[in-house]
């Protein structure tokens, strides 16, 4: 029985950090693709991690490539592929580079494996996510942005650090666009099923939620130059392997939305399941006034930015 194929469309440093740990788990052999003038760089990051294998004991191929030859068939794609932001840009800065190249990356994927499960990290993640939909004619299950999952990890974290408890006891989601207007649902935050309204007052609750929404931009700054890797790498990570392993996780992704939330036609961030038939249901839950209204807002932010494509 072969193993998956795994391909991961942008060798940086998302992309390197996405090929150790589809490795490390041993999801299937992996193969990172960049253009032909990074293609010593993304060679240069396979053979690395082949020779990193040893000291983990995994066996997945792991091959670096620029033709597109090379991702023929393959079970799911992680795209990446895009600048990152700078300092002082914001999502909507990337949208005109970053959707030319999204516009070739899935002409070409289209052609090469038309049955792939896509994950799409690039930003800004509502607009490159409706672009890879639109231009691949790809069905609405087949395709998922990763945001909400980050968002909601960020969220969690925070929640985590502000308690001193463990991390795997909060549960939190984050809905709505991957950008400033992010909608936190902290009514529904828990930690080990205990209301987290219960746990922290609610002005720094706020205080935790506005360091959520703008969490990307906190490292961007820090960093100087490139925006967050670990995080988001680790976030796909955890979409591919519940499609290939059809564990029907819960994750808050940017799903394509039919009518749910009162939302029709666009890629946003909500409760998605992933299985093996891809992007398999949305979760619906009752919103309060305020939680509509914030959704609305970055609905229309959404809107926006999927308007400036042109698509």
């Amino acid at each position: 029985m072969s193993r998956p194929k795994i391909s991961l469309i942008g060798g940086g440093q998302i992309g390197g950090n996405l090929a150790l740990l589809a490795a490390q788990k041993e999801l299937g052999d992996v193969v990172i693709f960049d253009i032909p003038k990074a293609e010593g760089m993304v060679k240069g990051k396979a053979l690395d991690l082949l020779q990193l294998r040893p000291h983990d004991g995994y066996d997945a191929n792991i091959v670096g490539t620029s033709d597109w030859n090379d991702v023929k068939d393959s079970d799911v794609f992680i795209i990446t592929a895009g600048i990152p932001r700078k300092p002082g840009m914001d999502r909507e800065d990337l949208l005109g580079i970053n959707l030319g190249i999204m516009k070739d990356v899935a002409s070409n994927i289209k052609e090469q494996a038309p049955n792939a499960f896509v994950i799409v990290i690039s930003n800004p993640l509502d607009a490159m996510v409706y672009a890879f939909y639109k231009i691949s004619g790809f069905s609405k299950n087949q395709v998922v942005g990763m945001a909400g999952a980050l968002d909601s990890g960020r969220f969690r974290a925070f929640i985590a650090m502000e308690t001193g408890l463990s991390v795997q006891d909060v549960t939190c989601m984050v809905l709505g666009g991957h950008g400033d207007t992010m909608v936190p649902i902290t009514r529904l935050a828990t930690v080990g099923g205990v209301p987290v309204t219960d746990l922290i007052p609610a002005e720094r609750l706020a205080e935790i939620e506005h360091r959520t929404r703008f969490a990307g931009g906190e490292i961007v700054k820090l960093f100087g130059n490139g925006s967050a890797f670990y995080a988001p790498a680790q976030c796909a990570i955890e979409m591919a392997e519940s499609y290939l392993k059809d564990k029907k996780r819960v994750i808050p992704c940017a799903s394509l939305c039919e009518g749910e939330f009162d939302i029709d036609g666009y890629f946003i961030g909500v409760p998605t399941v992933i299985g093996s038939g891809g992007v398999e249901k949305i979760l619906e839950f009752d919103l309060t006034d305020d939680e509509k209204t914030e959704l609305n807002n970055t609905l229309d932010a959404v809107k926006k930015t999927v308007n400036e494509t042109g698509l």
